[in-house]
């Protein structure tokens, strides 16, 4: 959150003033007392195809006011046992992407001093490099489950290196995860070189290619990645575009082959008892899914993600 495009200081909130918040979430000025604070990074200055997540959360928000507070599948009850608020968005700088992920840190380096678990609403990818170096001040270098179509480990697009598609390999150069305690799921597609996937793996990433997993329960591979990270601190990035491009048209770089929705569902029900201190949803472009059932499909996951928190309880 910021005002007048200034990072908040501390408990100074400004109030959300959207029609809409998270599954009709409270919506707050301080985060005194609150344990999850669910926020929105409408920036699209990061892609480096088809723009349009700047109006992610929006869309999101807007979805997610038919979910329910009781999870069915899994029995988790979230707003029973956690206080669990919509903080609006950070008003990022739509004109320069360096200047907003400086915001981005920023602000989460002013959450963060509250002990809070932030869930974001992209906005593209290159959010979470910001989320991650203010994440890894706080915890330490993090393990890292990262659903996507793309590794994020290019050292530079367009001559640029701080985009959605070199996230991942900025934050290994800059300790913030620890790379043996790092999973890529859904990875698949056409590449710019033969190591594109394979270079990350010499660094210590686990990487599981989407074409391995067509036709796999995807529960015994989040048990394996949760009795693997143990009781490390961990943070979880979902980008949409892990999705096949059935279940998720409206994001910039779609690619066929993905994942199903409910291998989506078994592989985060699968992470519940990680020590997880933040995630995000990225990547979620409506102007292409008019029908709105992609941001439908990340409210759900979202949902699904903070059911999966620490603290959670069940029915």
């Amino acid at each position: 959150m910021t005002k007048n495009n200034q990072p908040i200081s501390g408990n100074d909130l400004a109030r959300f003033s959207g029609p809409n918040t998270f599954m009709r979430l409270p919506q707050v000025d301080a985060l005194d007392g609150v344990d999850v604070a669910v926020l929105g990074i409408p920036q699209d200055i990061g892609t480096s195809w088809r723009s349009g997540t700047r109006f992610g959360p929006k869309q999101i928000r807007a979805e997610s006011a038919m979910i329910r507070p009781y999870n069915m599948a899994t029995g988790a009850a979230p707003f029973d046992s956690l206080q669990i608020a919509d903080i609006g968005d950070l008003a990022i700088n739509t004109f320069s992407l360096s200047e907003s992920l400086k915001i981005i840190k920023q602000s989460y380096d002013a959450i963060l001093q509250n002990d809070v678990i932030p869930v974001a609403m992209g906005g593209d990818h290159s959010i979470t490099l910001p989320i991650l170096r203010a994440i890894a001040a706080k915890h330490g270098p993090v393990a890292l489950v990262h659903v996507d179509a793309h590794a994020d480990v290019n050292d530079e697009m367009f001559g640029e290196r701080e985009t959605h598609g070199t996230v991942f390999r900025r934050a290994y150069e800059e300790g913030l995860i620890q790379a043996d305690k790092t999973y890529q799921i859904g990875i698949r597609g056409s590449g710019y070189a033969a190591d594109d996937f394979t270079e990350a793996q010499g660094w210590g990433f686990q990487q599981f290619q989407a074409n391995e997993l067509w036709h796999r329960s995807l529960s015994p591979l989040g048990a394996e990645i949760r009795r693997d990270i143990g009781d490390r601190p961990v943070y979880v990035t979902y980008d949409i575009d892990s999705l096949d491009p059935a279940y998720a048209p409206g994001t910039g770089t779609p690619e066929i082959g993905g994942l199903t929705t409910p291998q989506a569902l078994e592989l985060i029900h699968a992470l519940r008892g990680l020590n997880i201190v933040g995630c995000d949803l990225v990547e979620v472009s409506p102007p292409y899914d008019p029908s709105g059932n992609t941001a439908l499909t990340a409210a759900n996951l979202l949902y699904e993600l903070i059911c999966v928190l620490p603290g959670v309880t069940s029915r």
